[in-house]
């Protein structure tokens, strides 16, 4: 690939498009530098050889593992170790001088010069604070160190990321602390490498102030409960249940020709202006489809730097969307999980930069597209017992199993509310109940096999289950299938699939932290309340369980039914029938982020010390000033663009119509004036649409956060529709090369 290709098609630099004297507007230049980036384009290293390093040699290629540590460290210290990770023991400080040195050595054999902690505050992005190994030795030369107290805690300011209240600026003091739990790697870059380590992230009064020191709480406190269910079915081994997890994340993949050109894209994530183009989403053809080769190569080697990184990424495959695309992991312990959907973002972002592309996560860049979402599949399970939510052939004679599920289930009703405020975004507002998401209308889905066991338990006691049965097709050269025993729901926002649940409502864009958090909290609420209701019920005895479970599973199904939905989530009958139920319909983020407010949900999450009082409201205030933010933000850059680039686009067409209409006037042609009309109405509709969305910018009576949220949501965002109504329909009448912006047809269709 010669030099100036390369440069064209990373920095976007082009031929110039031929045409007249008039000057040629900024997006049909850019779409022939896109489209001079397409065709030039080259893969960006050399192809890769998996003949010569299989996969299987890449993955944990960059990560202290189990495997490098048990190599490295003394057997007592990796002992110590693994047992803190396996057990969740706390660890023994007097390692981590040994762990530390051992770390460094690994890290610089692999070309490391500093090391990072890295830790999650509440922005929902990734932090981290660098540092050298080096450090003077006092006779003009420098030494690698990298000490125990180093490895294990970091000082960065803990008043300069969001806190809800809890830090104020001088109140700097901020502790990131190792966790040994998630594996510590090496982040490469052309001109070095860092070691990087997770950590937790703290204020000086121990007030947990990220993502991850939640999610740790979380997993205990379900450790905790399950314990008790476990011992009461006769499993004392204390193997710890751990929450596990699987993201499934969507994503869009645009030209970085057209991103930098879209104001909207580059700074708010989502295109706040676009026409429809001609051609969307109805064939159905891009669902699956092949993959063009230029994202194939891309995701090619976003793969390969994930293996290198021990994130197992299994699937990938085209999205229903024009441009979207999805990539899937197999399942993890849920704060690895977390970790690693994190890194999983910033190298898809990475790559994509090195294909002249730009990695869209927002939950809706494009309108009348489908949004893109972060399906979290979740379970439970530990080494001795496996997937807790295993059903088996059998699952109406699985006690152990019912008991399980039917806590989730309890857990899900009790706490609906929860659930979507913790999915509840600006972003993903967009997206929920737009019928390509769940609605906002928390429900469980559990299939035919598992509604039919819990009816019978309704009834009087479970006897029989559905069975998988085989699939056949009726061509012989085709094999007969296993079939299961029951259909899929895509319109579920919690649907039971096999072996596990999986959260749909979860947004494309945010950390699953918080989701986690919450189903981890929930769940072990709901497994404290079986447990204690089956240990009263038994006294001891076990030969009292069946019955217990059975009076058990009685009580849960007949509270938690409302909150079991088979069918069509899409539909305007089950919003009516939800109502009917007693479910909740919390259709926005202002509707939703205050139910963390609400004191049953402060005493659930204190109860079992996952969040204090004090670190939920910071969440709250949190979560509501990131809403309100982003949508005056999104609304500032409305207004800028309709006011800078839009309407003297329309008024320099409009201009060309009446001069048109003027010189042809006089030399005697009645010419119709129909266009010249309509483009001067939309105008002066864009012009009063503007200063309305600006009247509504400049409210100041709000009295708090959640009024601020309020306002944004009914008065701001319909403003802001309003304009770009207006906008839109000015793409559809301004000649192409005055029109100012890439349109949805290039951004979609140009790869």
């Amino acid at each position: 690939m010669s030099t100036s290709a390369t440069k064209q098609a990373t920095n976007g630099s082009g031929p110039a498009p031929a045409g007249g004297s008039r000057a040629v507007g900024n997006g049909a230049s850019v779409r022939m530098s896109a489209i001079s980036a397409v065709t030039n384009w080259q893969p960006v290293s050399a192809p890769l050889n998996f003949v010569e390093t299989p996969t299987q040699e890449l993955f944990c290629a960059n990560v202290f593992s189990r495997s490098v540590m048990k190599d490295r460290l003394p057997k007592t210290v990796y002992q110590s170790v693994i047992k803190t990770i396996e057990s969740g023991e706390k660890l023994d400080s007097s390692v981590a001088d040994v762990v530390a040195s051992a770390m460094k050595d690994w890290a610089i054999e692999k070309g490391a010069t500093h090391y990072a902690h890295v830790f999650f505050p509440l922005t929902g992005a990734t932090a981290e604070k660098h540092d050298s190994f080096l450090s003077p030795d006092g006779d003009g030369s420098a030494i690698a160190e990298f000490t125990g107290a180093q490895l294990i805690q970091g000082e960065p300011d803990g008043s300069s990321f969001p806190t809800g209240g809890i830090r104020q600026t001088f109140e700097a003091r901020g502790y990131t602390i190792w966790d040994v739990t998630s594996p510590a790697y090496l982040l490469e870059n052309a001109n070095g490498t860092t070691l990087c380590i997770p950590t937790a992230f703290v204020s000086w009064t121990g007030e947990a102030l990220d993502k991850k020191t939640p999610v740790l709480r979380s997993m205990q406190a379900l450790n905790e409960q399950a314990q008790r269910i476990l011992k009461l079915f006769g499993h004392t081994d204390g193997a710890t249940v751990s929450s596990t997890a699987g993201p499934e994340q969507e994503y869009f993949l645009v030209d970085r020709n057209f991103f930098f050109a879209r104001p909207d894209l580059l700074t708010a994530g989502r295109t706040l202006f676009g026409a429809p183009a001609p051609k969307g989403q109805e064939f159905d053809d891009h669902y699956f489809g092949a993959i063009p080769d230029r994202v194939l190569a891309f995701m090619l080697d976003v793969e390969r730097e994930l293996f290198k990184l021990g994130i197992p990424v299994k699937t990938r495959h085209n999205e229903v969307a024009p441009g979207q695309y999805e990539i899937a992991p197999v399942f993890e312990s849920a704060n690895t999980a977390t970790d690693h959907q994190q890194l999983m973002m910033s190298t898809m972002r990475r790559v994509a930069e090195q294909y002249g592309m730009a990695c869209l996560t927002h939950e809706k860049p494009f309108a009348g597209l489908n949004g893109s979402g972060k399906h979290v599949n979740w379970s439970l399970g530990s080494s001795s017992q496996g997937n807790l939510l295993d059903p088996g052939d059998t699952p109406h004679a699985n006690a152990q199993f019912l008991v399980f599920c039917a806590a989730v289930i309890r857990a899900v009703h009790k706490y609906q509310g929860v659930l979507r405020a913790v999915v509840a975004s600006a972003g993903n507002d967009h997206r929920l109940g737009a019928n390509e998401a769940p609605p906002a209308i928390i429900s469980v889905f559990l299939g035919d096999q598992l509604t039919d066991v819990f009816k019978q338990i309704k009834g009087g006691g479970a006897n029989s289950s559905i069975e998988k049965g085989t699939l056949t097709v009726g061509a012989d050269v085709l094999p007969p299938l296993p079939k299961d025993a029951g259909d899929r729901n895509r319109t579920s926002p919690f649907a039971f699939t096999g072996n596990r649940f999986e959260f749909r409502a979860v947004g494309a864009n945010q950390s699953i932290a918080g989701p986690l958090v919450a189903m981890n909290t929930i769940v072990a609420e709901s497994l404290d309340f079986c447990a204690t209701q089956l240990e009263e019920a038994t006294g001891g005895d076990s030969a009292k369980l069946h019955e217990a479970v059975q009076a058990l599973l009685t009580e849960i199904i007949n509270e938690a039914e409302p909150v079991i939905f088979n069918g069509d989530g899409y539909s305007e009958e089950w919003h009516q029938e939800a109502a009917q139920r007693g479910l909740l319909n919390l259709k926005t983020a202002a509707d939703a982020l205050p139910v963390l407010g609400a004191p049953e949900v402060a005493e659930l999450f204190s109860k079992y010390n996952v969040l204090s009082e004090r670190e939920l409201e910071s969440r709250l205030e949190t979560y509501l000033e990131q809403y309100c933010m982003t949508i005056q933000v999104e609304a500032k850059l409305t207004v800028e663009m309709a006011r800078t680039m839009i309407f003297p686009a329309a008024v320099r067409y409009q201009s060309e119509l009446a001069t048109t209409c003027a010189n042809l006037k006089a030399v005697g042609y009645d010419f119709d004036t129909d266009t010249l009309d309509q483009v001067t109405r939309l105008v002066k509709q864009l012009q009063d649409g503007i200063a309305v969305l600006e009247k509504a910018l400049h409210h100041n009576d709000a009295d708090d956060t959640k009024a601020e949220a309020r306002h944004c949501c009914e008065a701001v965002l319909p403003a802001m529709a309003t304009v770009r109504n207006m906008a839109d329909q000015l793409e559809g009448w301004v000649a192409d090369d005055l029109w100012p912006l890439p349109t949805y047809q290039e951004m979609l269709f140009i790869k």
